[in-house]
Order: C-alpha cells, then structure tokens, then sequence
C-alpha cells in the first residue's frame, strides 16, 4: 500500500514539474529569438548567429551558482594561506623559468614585470590547470535571461559574439567559469575586446591555449590602467600603537616621507624607501591584522579585481616567484 503511495506522489510531482519546465522552455526560446533579432541588428554576421545561439538552452547549474549565497566569509588570512601555499609558488617559480624568454619580450613592450604576469595567472587558473569548465555562451545566455544582473550579461553575450565573429575562437572552444570568465586570464568578453593581443601573429588572440596571447593580454590590461614600470605594489609595513585606523584607506595618499614620519615603518623595522612617491595604507583583514604601503600599481592590480585581498594576494605572490 505505501509502494504504490510512494509511486502516486512521484508520478504526481512528475506531472506538476513539466509544465513549470515548458513554460521555462517557452520563456526562453522567446527571449533567445529577440536577442538573435538585436544580435543581428547590432551587426553579428548569420553565420555567427547561427553557430553560437542554435539549439541553446538554459544551464540550471549557472542559475544556481548565481544565487547561491556563501555559507560563511574567508579571513584574509585563510585565503592568503591558500594562495601562497608552497605548490602554488613552486609551480609559479617553474612557469616563470620555463616561459621566460616571451614573458621578457612582453615584459620589454609593456612595462610589467614578469613576476606579476604570472602571479595573475596562478591565481586566476592556477597557471592554466583550471579555465572553467561551462560553455561561455550558454553561460552568458542563461544569466542575461535569468539572472539578477541581465543587462550587463545581455552585453557580455552581444561582445562574445563579436569575438566569435572575428574569428578568435568557435562557440565550442569558447569555456570559461559559470559568470563568463574566459580562458587562462578570465577576461570577461568586455575585457577580451579591449585587452586581448595577438602576440604571435597568427590571426587570433588565443586565451584559451596560446600562452603568448595569454601574458601578453594580461600586461596589457594592467599597462592600460596605469601601470607604472617604474614602480613595484607595495610591501608589509609595521604601523605605530597610535596609528589612526581611518588613514588606512586607498583614498588617503601620503609622501612616502609622511608615513615616515607618521611612523609606519617596514616590515622589518627599517626605514621606508627615501623617495619622492606617494602611497596609502591597505588593511586587508581589518584593523589589528598585516599592514601593507600600496603604490598606484596596486591600483591597476585592483582594476582587474576590485579586492584588496585579491590586490595583495597578487603583489605577495609575485614577490615570492621572481625578482624585481
């Protein structure tokens, strides 16, 4: 008796999911027909249309992970530790030895420094281990259409068709994470149009499998918002028992000389560098936890990523990899 209870209640479900699921189905096929008329319209070529947004349906995993909130906030001192572990700078260490002659030719052109190229690709991918595993256009279709923030990925999707369209890479070799993020560099496809370099001169800017491409899309991105050759990040600085909590703030920018004399010193207790510069205070896990001195570079770090863990998680990375 409560067998064929159990087999009512399932086959009753069954019932009452499968019109929620066509009308999902229908809800989605019109709006995939009007964004095909304004891809067209936006001047998307047929061909293009037709291979990126043919037999597409919305990804239920995209959706989830859009709404899921996380269950708890990591320290900053939990993250760093993940990111510094010792793999992560030994595996840093070998790409920077075994790429090293294109990674200073991009170097040359653009003003950054090796160290940090790779730095933001070990923590992004942990240097190409892990792209994203989600088809970005599939992906960008279901946030546009479903999720919270539709108008922006309505953008990103019209500009992962541009890229599409001339010709970098096919819909199917197009991977990234559940949000878009696209290749060894996770550039958004906003990001991709604006930065990305063909490096070796093969007709695509290739950040998916090309690691010229890869680097040097990376130091254009920083190079193009306001990286200073002429400068490193930061570094670990000691504060004085009555340092004003308020002054830790990227939007108080100091002479180096004034920190001095406010007495923040270096991590080791030497003095500050005697140069003619001007930085902030950075606290990324709060009042009582490390300090750090940031530059302008710093800045640029967080342009790609506006955290100040991720910042300093980037300029503490590439100081352990590679020299100056």
């Amino acid at each position: 008796m409560r067998a064929r209870s159990l087999g009512t209640m399932a086959l009753g479900l069954m019932l009452a999911a499968a019109p929620a699921a066509a009308a999902t189905d229908a809800a989605f096929t019109d709006w995939l027909a009007a964004f095909r008329s304004e891809a067209a319209a936006k001047g998307i070529t047929p061909a293009t249309i037709e291979a990126a947004l043919t037999g597409l349906e919305p990804i239920p995993r995209v959706i989830e992970l859009d709404q899921k909130q996380p269950e708890r906030t990591v320290t900053f001192d939990e993250y760093i530790a993940r990111i510094l572990s010792p793999t992560r700078i030994a595996n840093g260490r070998a790409k920077l030895a075994e790429h090293s002659a294109v990674l200073a030719e991009v170097s040359q052109r653009f003003g950054v420094p090796p160290r940090f190229i790779v730095a933001l690709w070990g923590i992004e991918t942990s240097y190409g281990g892990y792209t994203g595993s989600f088809p970005v256009i599939g992906a960008l279709a279901t946030l546009a259409w479903e999720g919270r923030r539709a108008d922006y990925f309505r953008g990103e999707l019209l500009a992962a068709l541009k890229i599409v369209d001339q010709g970098h890479v096919q819909p199917a070799g197009m991977m990234g994470s559940w949000a878009g993020a696209m290749g060894h560099s996770q550039f958004m496809p906003s990001s991709f149009l604006a930065y990305a370099i063909d490096w070796n001169n093969d007709g695509a800017k290739d950040i998916w499998g090309t690691h010229a491409d890869v680097f040097a899309s990376a130091a254009n991105y920083l190079k193009s918002v306001g990286w200073r050759e002429e400068l490193t990040w930061g570094r670990e600085v000691n504060l004085s028992a009555n340092f004003a909590t308020a002054d830790a703030d990227l939007k108080v920018a100091k002479p180096l000389a004034a920190w001095q004399a406010m007495g923040v010193r270096r991590a080791d207790g030497g003095d500050l560098p005697a140069r003619d510069l001007s930085a902030s205070i950075v606290l990324p896990g709060g009042p009582g936890g490390p300090a750090y001195l940031v530059y302008d570079n710093y800045r640029s770090i967080m342009r790609w990523n506006r955290s100040l863990y991720f910042a300093t998680a980037v300029g503490l990375l590439a100081d352990r990899i590679g020299a100056p």
